[in-house]
C-alpha cells in the first residue's frame, strides 16, 4: 500500500528540539527506573510475602503486560489525534506515583494492584516518544536521535538497580519504591510546561487523511504490512530474552556467584547499564552511516549483532562461579567479563527496529504502529519472559537447587537466533515496502504547543 503525501515544509532542528529530545530520554530513563526497581528487590519482596519465583514473575511480567498491552494501543492513537506531549507528561506523572504506591503495599495482592498502575502509566509514555522523535529529526539523522532516547533502558539499569539495592540494602525495600518515583511526578510536570511539540505540516496531515482514518483502517494497514510484522515480530522475541534477564539477573549473580543484593545491583546496573548505554549510542551513529549508503542496513546490523549475542550469553550464564577481582570489596564474578559484552551486544536489536517503523509509516500511523511494536514486547516480553525463567527454575529446582536458575536463564538465550531469522526474513520485504512507499514528511514546523 503506497502512501501519498504532500511536500512539507523544511525541517527545522533547532535547540528546542534538541531540549525536547533530551526531556524525552530522561522520561524514559526513569520510565525503565521504575520498571527495572523490582528486579533488585526480588529477595526481599520474597522474604516478606513468602511468595515463590513463579509469583514474582506474575508480579513484574503477566500482570504488568496485560494491562500495558490493553492500554497501549489507544494511547497511541490518542497521540497521534490529540499530540505527543500531553499524553506523554500525564503518563509520566500516573506511573510515578504509582511506583511511590508501590512501597506502601502491605500484602502481595496490594503489590500487584500497583504494579498494574504502573503498567497502565507506562502504556503511554513509549510509542508517543518515539513518535515524537520521530519527527523532531529528519531521517538521515533519526537513528542518532532514537538512541540518544533508547539509552532509557540502559540508564535506568544503572540507576534502578544500582541505586536501587543501595537503597534497599541501606534503608529497605519500601523505601526504595518511595524514592524511585518520586522524581518522575517532577519530571512530567517539567516536560508537560518547558518543551514545544512538534507540529506536523497541515497539508501531509490532510493528505494522509489522519482525522478521518478510524482505527480498523489504522490497524488493517499496520498488519498488511509484511516487514512491519516481521519486525515486531523480532522485537517481541529479543523482548522476552531482554525481560527476563533484566527481572533475573541480579538474583542469578546472589544465588550463583554469592554476592549481596548491592553487590549484584551495581554490577547489573552500572557495568551492563553502562555498556548498554555506550553500545545504544554507537549503534545509532553506525546505522545511520550504513543506511546512507544502503537502506537494507536498518535491518542487517540487529541480525549481525543477535547471532554475536548467543555465544557471549551462554558463556556468561554457563562460566562456573569464581571471581576474577576485587574492586575495592567488590568482588567481580569471572563470568562478568562476559555479561559485558553481552550487553554491548543485546542492545544493538532496538534503536534499528524503531528506526525501521518510524520509515514505514506517515506521521498520523506512526505512534500507533509504534503502539502495536511495544505492546506486542510487553505482552509477551515482560509477560512471559520473567515467568517462563521463573517457571523453568521452579522446575528445575528439585535436582538442581539454587543453580537451576541458570540454566533456565541460559536456555532463554538462544531467542536471540529466532531473532535474526525474523529480521532476516523482513530484510526483502522491508527493501519492497521502501521502494513502493513515498517517504512520509519527517519534516515539521516546530510549535509551541
Amino acid at each position: 500500500m503506497a502512501v501519498s503525501t504532500s511536500p512539507a515544509a523544511p525541517h527545522r532542528v533547532t535547540w528546542h528540539s534538541h531540549y525536547a529530545l533530551f526531556m524525552l530520554a530522561v522520561i524514559y530513563i526513569f520510565n525503565y527506573i521504575d520498571r527495572l526497581v523490582i528486579s533488585i528487590l526480588i529477595e526481599p519482596i520474597k522474604l516478606e510475602f513468602g511468595i515463590s519465583d513463579t509469583q514474582i514473575g506474575l508480579l513484574s511480567g503477566v500482570a504488568f503486560a496485560i494491562f500495558y498491552t490493553l492500554f497501549g494501543f489507544p494511547f497511541g492513537r490518542l497521540a497521534d489525534r490529540i499530540g505527543r506531549k500531553p499524553v506523554i507528561a500525564l503518563a509520566c506523572i500516573a506511573w510515578s506515583a504509582m511506583t511511590m504506591l508501590c512501597g506502601i503495599a502491605t500484602s502481595f495482592a496490594m503489590l500487584l494492584l500497583f504494579r498494574i498502575g504502573v503498567a497502565v502509566g507506562e502504556a503511554g509514555g513509549t510509542a508517543p516518544s518515539v513518535a515524537m522523535v520521530s519527527e523532531l529529526y529528519p531521517p538521515e539523522q533519526r537513528s542518532r536521535a532514537l538512541s540518544v532516547f533508547l539509552m532509557g533502558p540502559s540508564l535506568g539499569a544503572v540507576f534502578g538497580l544500582g541505586l536501587g539495592g543501595w537503597i534497599a540494602e541501606t534503608y529497605g525495600w519500601r523505601t526504595a519504591f518511595l524514592v524511585i518515583g518520586a522524581p518522575g511526578v517532577l519530571i512530567g510536570l517539567i516536560f508537560l510546561l518547558t518543551v514545544r511539540s512538534p507540529r506536523i505540516a497541515a497539508p501531509a496531515r490532510s493528505a494522509a487523511g489522519a482525522q478521518d482514518e478510524n482505527w480498523r483502517s489504522t490497524l488493517r494497514a499496520l498488519f498488511e504490512t509484511p516487514a512491519f510484522m516481521l519486525v515486531v515480530a523480532a522485537g517481541t522475541l529479543a523482548a522476552v530474552m531482554g525481560y527476563a534477564i533484566g527481572t533475573w539477573n541480579p538474583s542469578f549473580l546472589i544465588r550463583s556467584h554469592g554476592l549481596t543484593m548491592q553487590q549484584a545491583g551495581l554490577l547489573v546496573g552500572i557495568g551492563g547499564g553502562v555498556a548498554s548505554t555506550i553500545a545504544t549510542l554507537m549503534c545509532g551513529a553506525i546505522t545511520d552511516r550504513m543506511v546512507a549508503k544502503d537502506p537494507g542496513w536498518q535491518l542487517i546490523i540487529p541480525i549481525i549483532a543477535c547471532v554475536i549475542t548467543v555465544p557471549l550469553g551462554l558463556a556468561f550464564y554457563l562460566w562456573p562461579a569464581g571471581v576474577a577481582f576485587h574492586i575495592g570489596s567488590l568482588p567481580v564474578p569471572e563470568a562478568y567479563l562476559f555479561y559485558l559484552g553481552f550487553c554491548f551486544t543485546a542492545i544493538w536489536w532496538s534503536v534499528p527496529c524503531f528506526g525501521a517503523i518510524s520509515h514505514l509509516f506517515p506521521p498520523h500511523r506512526l505512534a500507533q504502529a509504534t503502539a502495536i511494536f511495544v505492546m506486542a514486547m510487553t505482552l509477551l516480553g515482560v509477560g512471559l519472559g520473567p515467568i517462563i525463567v521463573g517457571g523453568l527454575s521452579d522446575l528445575m529446582n528439585p535436582s538442581l537447587g539454587q543453580e537451576a536458575l541458570r540454566y533456565a536463564l541460559a536456555a532463554s538465550v538462544l531467542l536471540y537466533l529466532l531473532t535474526a531469522a525474523c529480521l532476516l526474513a523482513a530484510l526483502p520485504r522491508y527493501r519492497r515496502k521502501l521502494q513502493t512507499t513515498t517517504p512520509p514528511p519527517a519534516n515539521a514546523a516546530v510549535a509551541r504547543a
